[in-house]
């Protein structure tokens, strides 16, 4: 696993937590240890996007800090290379 998909999987993983924490506060928001797991998620989140948008560019259109044509920079989303002969991930 390459540096960039070990960062994408860690920022979904934690995002992922970020929303089911969000969920649980709705139903339970006087739950301090969720409400404190949340904020540290948020950070955790943040540091990893940044690191990653830092070595590997944008991970949204709506990134204003970044170079408005980095979005443009290969590899594509869906490109893979193994080899040198590019592969389509269709991810199914």
């Amino acid at each position: 696993m390459s540096e960039r998909e070990r960062l994408l999987r860690q920022i979904s993983i934690i995002d992922f937590a970020i929303i089911e924490l969000h969920m649980f506060l709705d139903t339970h928001p006087n739950d301090t240890n969720a409400a404190t797991k949340l904020d540290e998620y948020q950070i955790k989140s943040q540091a990893l996007t940044k690191e990653y948008e830092s070595k590997f560019g944008p991970l949204s259109a709506s990134d204003r800090n970044s170079n408005r044509w980095a979005w443009i920079s290969n590899p594509w989303p869906w490109d893979n290379t193994d080899e040198g002969v590019k592969k389509i991930n269709v991810g199914l």
